[in-house]
């Protein structure tokens, strides 16, 4: 992947999880409290982990293995039709 794709890619996936985290840190969300202390908790590492990837001091597996479980775990809550 060219450097400027990637960028882009991380900063949308930055955005992703910064409104994740505003949205676990609202009074109002009603997952249940520690539910919402993980997510927020993914939020700063993902972060962080964006950062040192965009300085190229680490790897982008980690951000990758994240965004697929919570997919699956998305995927395996859908409702029943």
């Amino acid at each position: 992947m060219a450097f400027p794709k990637l960028v882009e890619a991380l900063s949308d996936n930055r955005r992703l999880w910064t409104a994740l985290a505003v949205d676990v840190a609202d009074a109002q969300n009603q997952l249940p409290p520690d539910l919402r202390a993980q997510v927020f908790y993914l939020a700063e590492f993902i972060q962080k982990h964006t950062s040192k990837v965009l300085n190229r001091e680490a790897r982008l597996g980690p951000l990758l293995e994240i965004n697929a479980a919570i997919l699956r775990g998305l995927r395996n809550k859908a409702p029943e039709k």
